[in-house]
């Protein structure tokens, strides 16, 4: 059990960050929209939770022009994957547990 805390990730404790990492764990990439509309959040929360994710390098963005019109899509780093699968993976052996 204690070596399952020790995989269970603070960053991931919030909903938003969850619903991010969720998002492109089965998504091989989504820009800013996307995850915006899927999230049902604002510009400044979406733009918020995203920094903290590449604050911690779990994340990274892709920029580029699309019409004419700037785009920012985002990917998970393979940091990011196994981090955020070792905290799933806690999390359930920690479910388990309870019951």
């Amino acid at each position: 059990m204690k070596s399952q805390l020790l995989n269970i990730k603070k960053v991931f404790e919030n909903r938003i960050r969850l619903g991010i990492m969720s998002a492109l764990s089965v998504n091989e990439t989504l820009d800013f929209n996307a995850l915006k509309e899927l999230l049902e959040l604002t510009d400044g929360n979406l733009a918020t939770h995203l920094k903290t994710l590449q604050k911690h390098k779990y994340i990274q963005t892709k920029k580029q022009f699309i019409d004419n019109k700037p785009n920012t899509r985002y990917i998970i780093t393979a940091l990011g994957k196994k981090d955020f699968t070792d905290h799933i993976t806690a999390l359930e052996g920690l479910l388990r547990q309870l019951k």
